[in-house]
């Protein structure tokens, strides 16, 4: 069945770096857009960063341009958010997102930025 497991979330001082990764299985992995949400309390899911299927065209919201960065590994079957610069507002639960049927999401990894 289909799975997406996000791992690599964590506390971290403001200014640091985490890298994200989802695990994708059950589904042609290589033939879909990826997403990254988040959602911190209180507040709606947004969108973080996409990444296309096949020439990996990347896009991202503004809050997070030029410091977090979305990549894929298809004969892996996973996909990346390298964060850097983390702010306080960066905290959240993210999660990974397959726009498959309905929409598929993960189950979410926990990120604080705190000092």
């Amino acid at each position: 069945q289909v799975q997406l497991v996000e791992s690599g979330g964590g506390l971290v001082q403001p200014g640091g770096s985490l890298r994200l990764s989802c695990a994708a299985s059950g589904f042609t992995f290589s033939a879909y857009g990826m997403s990254w949400y988040r959602q911190a309390p209180g507040q709606e899911r947004e969108l973080v960063a996409v990444i296309s299927s096949f020439d990996e065209r990347t896009n991202y919201a503004d809050s997070v341009k030029g410091r977090f960065t979305i990549s894929r590994d298809n004969a892996k079957k996973l996909v990346y958010l390298q964060m850097n610069r983390l702010k306080p507002e960066d905290t959240a639960v993210y999660y990974c997102y397959a726009p498959l049927g309905r929409g598929f999401w993960g189950q979410g990894t926990q990120v604080t930025v705190s000092s």
